[in-house]
Order: C-alpha cells, then sequence, then structure tokens
C-alpha cells in the first residue's frame, strides 16, 4: 500500500487488492466471447457484458448506436464539472470467429491465454474496476469510459466519440497493455492505410502479349518505388502488405490491386510522405496502365507535450509509491490515445495489465500484474482530480 496515500486512497486501493478473483472472472468471460472488429454481433456481446458488469456496480451509462461496427459504450462517474478523466479501452480483437473456441482462456505458470487477453480485454477488465471503485467511494472529479468497438481498424465509427470527450479531458488514460518490462507509452507513430487499384489491358500471353499492359508488372513496379519511400533515420516506414491480381497464368493481367501501411512519427513527415506516394500511383511506369489510390484507415501519431510528460511523471511516482518502476517509452504501433492527443488532452498510453505477443496465438497476459497496474491507475486519477 503507498506510503503517502490518503484514507479515502487506501480505502480504493485495499478495495481494488480484494477483487483479483471476480477481475479475472470477468477476464475470463470476456476473452471467451469472438469480438472481431468486423463481428458487430460479436462486439456487441462483448458490450452487453460490459454493460452488465455497470449495472451491478450502479454505474451510469449510455449506448451510442451504430449500424455497421459494434456500438459504443460510455459510462460516466460523478457529476457537476466541465472536465473529466477519460479512461479508454477497445472491444474488439483481430482474431475471427471460433477463435476462442479453439483457445479459452486459460491460466498457465501465471500467465493468463486467450484471444484478446492482453490486447486489449484485460484492460477493459481493469478500466471497469477503476470506475466501480470510484462509484462505490466517490469520485475527486468527474470520470468517464469508454469501450469502443473497432480500434483494430482505426476506429471509424469510434474516433469521433473519442475525440469529443477528450477534449473536455484534463488527462487521458489509454488501457492498451502494458509493456513487457512495465512500461507505460508516451509517444507512438501514426499510421495511415490505404488501397491501389491497378488497370492495364488483357491480352494473350503467347499470341499478342505485345497487345497487352500488365497491371501486376505495373503493381511491382510501384511497390518497389513505394518501399524506397521508407527512410528508418526519420521513422518512416511504407510497406506493401497485400497484393492481388491477374486472371490466369497465360493472360497479360488487366487488373491487380496492393495494400499500403505507412508509418510515421512527425506530423510533418505524413503530408511528406503522402504527397510522394500519390505521385507514385499516379506515373504509369508501364505505358497504357493507370491506378487510384484510396485511404481505408488512419491513426493520428501520439506526440508527447509538457502536459503529457507531467502526467507520466505524475503516473510513475504513484506506480512507486506501490513498489513498481516505470518508464516511458515510444512504440511504432498505432493507437486511440493518437486521437485523444490530437484532441488537446494530456493522455498516456499502454497503462492496462502487463502483456506482448499482441495478435498472435502466443498473446499472453501477466496475471499478478492486474491488481497492481489497476492501483496505479486508481491513485494516478485520484491524484489528479485533487490538483
Amino acid at each position: 500500500m503507498a506510503a503517502r496515500a490518503t484514507a479515502a486512497e487506501t480505502a480504493i486501493l485495499d478495495w481494488l487488492a480484494a477483487q483479483r478473483p471476480a477481475m479475472l472472472a470477468l477476464l475470463e468471460e470476456l476473452v471467451n466471447t469472438d469480438s472481431g472488429s468486423y463481428d458487430k454481433a460479436g462486439v456487441d456481446r462483448v458490450g452487453a457484458q460490459i454493460r452488465q458488469f455497470l449495472e451491478r456496480h450502479r454505474i451510469a451509462h449510455d449506448t451510442i448506436v451504430n449500424d455497421t461496427f459494434g456500438d459504443g459504450i460510455r459510462a460516466t462517474v460523478g457529476a457537476g464539472a466541465n472536465t473529466s478523466i477519460l479512461l479508454m479501452g477497445h472491444r474488439d480483437t483481430v482474431f475471427p470467429r471460433q477463435e476462442s473456441a479453439r483457445r479459452p482462456f486459460r491460466i498457465d505458470d501465471g500467465r493468463a491465454y486467450g484471444p484478446g487477453v492482453a490486447d486489449m480485454k484485460a484492460g477493459l477488465v481493469m478500466n471497469a474496476f477503476v470506475l466501480a471503485a470510484f462509484a462505490k467511494f466517490g469520485a475527486p472529479t468527474p470520470l468517464v469510459g469508454l469501450f469502443t468497438a473497432d480500434e483494430e481498424i482505426g476506429s471509424p465509427s469510434s474516433r469521433a466519440l473519442i475525440e469529443s470527450e477528450a477534449r473536455r479531458a484534463r488527462a487521458v488514460f489509454n488501457s492498451e497493455p502494458g509493456r513487457p518490462g512495465g512500461n507505460v507509452v508516451t509517444g507512438r507513430k501514426g499510421g495511415v492505410f490505404m488501397r491501389f487499384q491497378v488497370a492495364g489491358k488483357a491480352a494473350h500471353s503467347g499470341a499478342n502479349f505485345s497487345d497487352g499492359v500488365s497491371a501486376i508488372e505495373e503493381l511491382a513496379r510501384k511497390t518497389m518505388a513505394l518501399h524506397a519511400l521508407t527512410d528508418l533515420s526519420r521513422g518512416t516506414t511504407v510497406n506493401v502488405g497485400l497484393i492481388s491480381g491477374g486472371q490466369t497464368v497465360n493472360t497479360v493481367a488487366p487488373w491487380a490491386k496492393g495494400e499500403i501501411d505507412l508509418r510515421y512519427v512527425a506530423p510533418a513527415d505524413r503530408e511528406s510522405a503522402m504527397g510522394k506516394i500519390r505521385e507514385i500511383i499516379a506515373t504509369s511506369f508501364v505505358p497504357g496502365a493507370s491506378a487510384t489510390l484510396e485511404i481505408t484507415g488512419e491513426f493520428l501519431p501520439l506526440v508527447e507535450t509538457a502536459d503529457a510528460r507531467r502526467l507520466f511523471e505524475l503516473y510513475a511516482a504513484c506506480a512507486g509509491e506501490l513498489g513498481l518502476t516505470v518508464a516511458g517509452e515510444f512504440t511504432g504501433g498505432c493507437a486511440d490515445s493518437g486521437f485523444a492527443a490530437h484532441a488537446g488532452a494530456p493522455t498516456l498510453c499502454a497503462t492496462g495489465p502487463i502483456g506482448a505477443r499482441a495478435h498472435t496465438p502466443d498473446e499472453y497476459l501477466e496475471v499478478d500484474s492486474i491488481v497492481p497496474r489497476a492501483q496505479t491507475l486508481a491513485l494516478a486519477v485520484m491524484r489528479v482530480g485533487g490538483a
């Protein structure tokens, strides 16, 4: 328990310490419910489980209905101020239907396994119990908890909700999984996800080869040019990660398509890279070929500001009082925290329980981290709220 904790802080920290079995029970329920980003029914089933928890703990909440993706859920604790502290987490995973049946939740040698166990259903559980603690003992300032639906595909339905809540937040904690060493994330790259389609002209590859225009050759040349934009010294990477095309092996390909992943550090680097990408797509490397480009999703970078640095220092001090050592680190992965930071709120990411190997069958959660990370978050909320 924290050496400098007040009576109110001690009550919340002690209550959270006693909730470990309930936390793991809720985590098992969430992990054993498939919720791939495009599986609206599954994401909404996880949402129903979250709402049931909120109702049991008498936490006010509302649902933001979406016809395509999972519905958004907004929970509120406390009222009466124009600013709040925002806790964020996403319910969707990258895994297909029936994944939880193939490898359900289990605990082995101190680690929990299952689809989305760290990214980020443990963070959802942690946020839910922190909200419940403040609902029970009183919040120092209004709290908002967002349980969103589609982060893994760029939050097409959730971004506006996140930015709206972040604009009135004095601090934002995004409970993506803590890093394997226990660190949190203070900076993230931005990302732009694109699709390009190439049109060529079909011809018999033996009898009329010269009459054809190969869309596959055009795609290959564009891919080489796109990859040449990578500048590791600036942290800018361009990757064509998916390609397809062609009609038959003995036909000059009349069509091809690919998908591009752009990652960057500074906002100015986005504009520079996007200008070059558009130029490459507009250039016909094979005479007669043409192409179009479409942005399919985007994350904004998490750029550390002076206020965000102070928020990290406060969080790290709270962790230290609980016997934990936490540093901040930068990652090339994207997250919803970039949207909150772009809206002007001091934002800290990866405050969730510690885990690793996200998006793979080997994803795991350090079970013993779930209570200490919840306590650290709660203590940070109290200190920010009392400032």
